[in-house]
């Protein structure tokens, strides 16, 4: 008998907000989290504007003793610990004095300390190898951000990182539910999460896939869905959930925030249409497709998606592909929103993050709005209603949410959250 996967903990670091109650806010109120980076005018990119939270350092001391800050310079890791361990506290989970084997991680990354790399790289250059420091290695490898988070909280199942470009958080979270449906775990803390900075962003710049046009308003760069969509804005952060099975859940007498009712990931080969950085449409409607068998579910049942719209040139092709694999549109077509137009692209950890703002709609009951797609791109709007793309939250029960992620290297990922009914 399979297990039932539910969400019983949630935190995030994210541009417009630091904590789940923050952040909840911010994407209540339409609250933007890019701003203008002068950093990034002085190297010479052509995007002076990007998303990156807010962590002072008093708040880094409430998760960090000072001799694990001492040389610490992994923005990726600082994230993805903070919003960790908040989801573990939220959860009502203590830390374990000895290894806890019923629980373990799947914490997702795209690249890890990026800035410790370059650090390094000068100091290896410089012939000083012995300068290096005792946690370089702890700080730059792949698996860093889940090694972190197993030793702080003393998880003894599984513990790993997953990789898979802008799909990481979203396959994470399936992995883990996986684990756990299989009885293989009782509880898993699964998310992703993305170095800031121009180290990360420079690459993408490089290939004029951001937006040039809005250095001089910010909160306006990011447009999904948006006719004058130019590009998508670079982020930073972490998201991550502590999923449990239910019957460990109520055990705990916890709060469930929701179930997890299915997903599916899958690759489009980069073939026929797919490459490297373009989805493969065949590939993407049979993982959408795959992910509402999985979860049981009728394509009617859906309430809202909360697409990966990154305000590029592929928002169309997204939106038709939804389209022709739920074989719906207009009126019919489920609500639609992007949270990246409040936050930008958080990269690596944008599954994670967007999935806590998808599970926040179903415990709270509201739709966010799309901010900055005032004049609908027409071919979108060719194939969906406006009023299914609200540019205001909406205050509204939401039973099924569909959250995908699409990447680089045609990898595609679809989870399908429901609200909790025993």
């Amino acid at each position: 008998m399979e297990n039932r996967v539910v969400i019983t903990g949630m935190g995030v670091v994210a541009p417009n907000g630091v904590g789940l109650e923050a952040f909840s806010n911010a994407i209540q109120h339409g609250l933007s989290g890019v701003k203008f980076f002068s950093n990034l005018k002085e190297l010479g990119f052509s995007c002076c504007i990007g998303g990156i939270p807010t962590v002072s350092e008093e708040l880094k001391r409430e998760y960090f003793t000072e001799l694990q800050l001492k040389n610490f310079n992994s923005s990726g890791i600082l994230y993805g610990c903070i919003a960790g361990m908040d989801a573990w506290k939220d959860a009502g989970l203590a830390i374990s004095e000895s290894a806890d084997f019923d629980s373990g991680t799947v914490f997702g990354a795209g690249t890890s300390g990026i800035d410790k790399f370059r650090e390094a790289i000068y100091k290896l250059d410089d012939g000083k190898v012995r300068r290096l420091g005792s946690t370089v290695v702890a700080q730059t490898m792949a698996s860093g951000v889940s090694a972190y988070l197993g030793g702080i909280l003393g998880l003894g199942n599984q513990v790993t990182t997953n990789s898979s470009a802008c799909t990481t958080g979203t396959e994470a979270i399936l992995m883990g539910y996986d684990r756990i449906k299989a009885g293989k775990a009782k509880r898993m803390l699964v998310g992703s999460t993305s170095d800031n900075g121009p180290y990360v962003w420079g690459g993408f710049d490089a290939m004029r896939v951001l937006t040039y046009k809005h250095n001089e308003s910010p909160e306006q760069g990011s447009r999904p869905m948006s006719a004058s969509a130019s590009g998508f804005v670079p982020g930073s952060g972490a998201g991550a959930m502590v999923l449990e099975s239910l019957e460990s859940a109520l055990e705990r007498n916890t709060t469930i925030y929701a179930e997890i009712l299915g997903g599916n990931v899958n690759s489009g080969g980069q073939r026929n249409e797919g490459s490297m950085t373009a989805p493969n449409s065949d590939a993407v409607q049979r993982c959408i497709s795959a992910a509402i068998k999985n979860a049981k579910i009728e394509p009617k049942d859906i309430d809202v998606i909360n697409g990966h719209l990154t305000a590029t040139s592929k928002d169309f092709t997204e939106i038709k592909n939804w389209s022709e694999a739920l074989d719906l549109k207009g009126s019919n077509f489920p609500y639609i929103n992007s949270l990246k137009s409040m936050i930008g692209h958080c990269l690596s950890a944008s599954g994670s993050i967007e999935s806590v703002a998808s599970v926040l709609q179903i415990k709270k009951g509201f739709i966010f709005q799309n901010s900055n797609c005032e004049d609908l791109n027409e071919e979108i709007t060719s194939l969906v209603s406006k009023e299914k793309i609200p540019q205001k939250t909406i205050k509204k029960d939401i039973n099924i949410v569909a959250k995908a992620s699409f990447g680089f290297g045609d990898v595609n990922g679809c989870v399908i959250f429901k609200k909790f009914d025993r």
